[in-house]
């Protein structure tokens, strides 16, 4: 059985300083290919293993980020950690996730827990952007970045929510529908619920098609929202749309759900696509025609961003809008 050693010991038995093997060990300033080799193999051979728990009290780091998620059973959530761990593993840092189940309460009891447990940095997957959280926002003196919507003065990175809107929507148009229907989420989540929205309607404009209020639902996040929004429009118009622009695709499935228990044939009948892609886009009959973002991407531009506030003192504001691409499948 291998004894616990220190650094002490290492730079004994390896003949050289401790710095040297502090630099060893964290990969850091100047070490002879002859030194940096007798330190290897003396931590080999005694199979040491660093404190890190010292080394944190050490550099008041604790190599830990702190992530809070509005859903973690979310694709699009999975997806963006993905990107960060990328990130962040290769550093050495370990990522604490914390879910708020889209309760805007838990955004701001987490943000005070993690500074509470001295995590190196905070990533928000922001929702619902509110006066209360800003001002907390305002007061982190840790390193925070924003991913999915804008927050006044700190780093983000968001998606192209209006663009993308007027994309899907001119899609939808360049196919021969006149008659778009918009189904949306509430304006207290800004990147969806406004920009969206403001999007579908742009687009309506520019190609000289009415904005008809009875042709427009709003409702939560929710599979099922799609399938009661798209329900309300069907009720409250006697001539049905040709075309349905979701604001993301759990909606839109919810919306052809009830489309084809009403018989409504996709896409001969009507059209349906949204923002968001999904492996239940892909895998639902017809395919939905979506904008993807690059979620993966903007994981990774978080991590980034954090990781030079931490390690090289760098809180320039970094504002970063990622591009997407239109996926075109057979729902239109």
């Amino acid at each position: 059985m291998k004894k616990l050693v220190t650094i002490k010991e290492i730079a004994k038995l390896a003949n050289v300083s401790r710095t040297t093997v502090s630099r060893v060990l964290n990969n850091s300033g100047y070490v002879s290919d002859e030194a940096r080799a007798r330190v290897l193999k003396v931590i080999e051979e005694t199979g040491y293993v660093p404190s890190h728990q010292a080394k944190s009290l050490r550099t008041k780091q604790t190599k830990v980020i702190g992530v809070i998620l509005p859903k973690i059973s979310t694709e699009t959530s999975s997806r963006v950690v993905m990107g960060m761990d990328e990130v962040f593993s290769e550093k050495g840092y370990q990522i604490l996730l914390s879910n708020t189940n889209l309760q805007r309460e838990k955004e701001i009891e987490f943000l005070n827990l993690l500074k509470s447990r001295r995590v190196d940095g905070i990533i928000l997957l922001a929702t619902n952007i509110h006066e209360h959280l800003v001002k907390e926002i305002e007061h982190i003196d840790i390193p925070f970045v924003a991913v999915g919507q804008e927050i006044p003065h700190c780093s983000y990175v968001v998606h192209d929510d209006y663009n993308a809107a007027k994309t899907i929507t001119n899609q939808l148009i360049e196919r021969g529908r006149k008659k778009i229907a918009f189904i949306g989420v509430y304006e207290s989540d800004y990147s969806v619920g406004v920009l969206r929205k403001r999007g579908y309607f742009d687009a309506l404009k520019e190609n000289g098609l009415p904005i008809q209020p009875s042709y427009i639902a709003i409702r939560d996040f929710q599979l099922e929202s799609g399938y009661q929004a798209m329900e309300e429009i069907a009720m409250n118009n006697d001539v049905f749309p040709d075309g349905v622009f979701a604001a993301t695709h759990r909606l839109a499935i919810g919306a052809m759900q009830y489309l084809k228990e009403k018989n409504r044939k996709i896409p001969d009948e009507i059209s349906v696509a949204s923002i968001g892609d999904s492996d239940l886009s892909k895998i639902y009959s017809p395919g939905l025609t979506t904008i993807d973002y690059e979620y993966e991407e903007a994981g990774r531009k978080a991590a980034e961003i954090l990781l030079r506030q931490i390690e090289e003192n760098d809180h320039h504001q970094q504002k970063i809008t990622l591009g997407y691409r239109l996926i075109e499948r057979d729902s239109i």
